[in-house]
C-alpha cells in the first residue's frame, strides 16, 4: 500500500453473521446495496479479512473484520455543508441531522456526513471511538432525519454509550404510517432479525432480538396518521419493521411495504420518520437535559398537503 492509500478496517456486527458481505456491508454503512456491489467492482479499492480478499457473496463469519484499502483519489472526503447545531459544549454537542448523511465517513460513502458537517462547522471532536467514528454514540440512517447527540471526550462517549446500552436515553419519533392505527395508543413487542429470504431487509422473526415499540396516533387523516413513537429498544429499522409488520408501512418508505402511489402524492422521496425528541443525562452534570428538532421542509409540506386536501 502506498503512503497515499488509506486504510479502514470495519467490525461486523453479531447481527450480520451469516449475511453477504455486500447486503452486511449495505446495512453498516448505511448506503444502497447497489452502492455496495459498486465499490466492489472498483478496481481501486480492495476489501480483505485476514489478509484474503473477499467476495461480494461470500458470508460473514463471527468475529470479521473487513480491512478495505482506498487509492488516492478514492480518499478525498466530501466537503459536508454545516448542520443546525441545537447545544454544545466543551462535552457533547447535538445537531439536526438532515436527509442524505450519513453518520460519520465509511469506504464507498461520498455523500456528506455528521463528523465531517461538525468539522467544518469548527467543532473540536474528541478522537474517541473506533476509527473514522469520533464520538458517534448513536445513529440514525441515511434517509431519517433529526436529532443526534455526539460526544466531544473520552467522558461523555463512555457515559453515553453505557446510557444508550441501558436504555437510559428517551428518544422520541414522529413518523406517517399508512391507514389508520387501530387501537390509535398500543405497543409493538415483537423479536427483530434479519429477513429470512432477503439480507438487506429486517422483519419480525420468532428467533429474533426482543423489540418493543410505543406509539400514540396524534392526527388522522383520510389514508394515514401522524404518530408518536418511543422506543424502548433500539434495532435496526425497527420502527419499519413493526410498523410494516402491523399493516401501517411508513409512508415513502418503499423498502418496508409503503404504497408507492401515495409516496409520489405527497412527494416523499424517503421515509416519513423523523427524530423528534432526544433526552439523556448530562455526561458531567448527570442532570436530565431535553432537545427537541422541528420537522424540516419536506415533511412540512408533506403534512401541510394533507391538511390542504382535507379543507378542499
Amino acid at each position: 500500500m502506498s503512503t497515499a492509500d488509506s486504510l479502514h478496517e470495519i467490525s461486523m456486527p453479531e447481527e450480520a453473521v451469516g449475511m453477504r458481505f455486500d447486503s452486511a456491508l449495505a446495512q453498516e454503512l448505511g448506503i444502497s446495496r447497489s452502492a455496495v456491489e459498486d465499490i466492489f467492482e472498483n478496481s481501486d479499492c480492495t476489501w480483505a479479512v485476514d489478509g484474503a480478499v473477499v467476495k461480494k457473496s461470500d458470508r460473514v463469519k463471527a468475529g470479521d473484520k473487513i480491512t478495505v484499502v482506498l487509492r488516492a483519489k478514492d480518499s478525498q472526503p466530501f466537503q459536508s455543508a454545516p448542520l443546525p447545531l441545537l447545544f454544545e459544549d466543551s462535552e457533547i454537542v447535538v445537531v439536526e441531522k438532515a436527509v442524505g448523511y450519513a453518520a460519520h465517513p465509511s469506504p464507498g460513502w461520498s455523500g456528506p456526513t455528521v463528523i465531517d458537517a461538525l468539522k467544518q462547522s469548527g467543532v473540536q471532536i474528541a478522537q474517541v471511538g473506533s476509527e473514522e467514528r469520533e464520538g458517534i454514540v448513536h445513529r440514525l440512517d441515511v434517509g431519517t432525519s433529526g436529532l443526534m447527540v455526539v460526544a466531544k471526550s473520552e467522558r461523555a462517549y463512555s457515559l453515553l454509550k453505557d446510557q444508550f446500552r441501558s436504555r437510559e436515553v428517551k428518544k422520541i419519533y414522529h413518523a406517517l404510517a399508512q391507514g389508520h392505527l387501530d387501537p390509535a395508543v398500543g405497543t409493538i413487542d415483537a423479536p427483530i432479525d434479519r429477513h429470512p429470504k432477503e439480507d438487506h431487509r429486517f422483519a419480525v422473526v420468532a428467533s429474533g432480538k426482543p423489540s418493543v415499540t410505543h406509539y400514540e396516533a396524534i392526527e388522522f387523516f383520510p389514508a394515514v396518521t401522524l404518530a408518536r413513537i418511543e422506543l424502548e429498544t433500539g434495532r435496526t429499522h425497527q420502527i419499519r419493521v413493526h410498523f410494516n409488520a402491523i399493516k401501517h408501512p411508513l409512508v415513502g418508505d418503499l423498502v418496508y411495504g409503503a404504497d408507492p402511489r401515495l409516496a409520489e402524492r405527497l412527494a416523499m422521496k424517503r421515509p416519513w420518520l423523523h427524530a423528534m425528541e432526544l433526552e439523556f443525562r448530562h455526561p458531567a452534570s448527570g442532570e436530565r437535559v431535553h432537545f427537541s428538532a422541528p420537522y424540516p421542509p419536506d415533511l412540512q409540506e408533506s403534512l401541510a398537503s394533507l391538511r390542504r386536501s382535507i379543507g378542499d
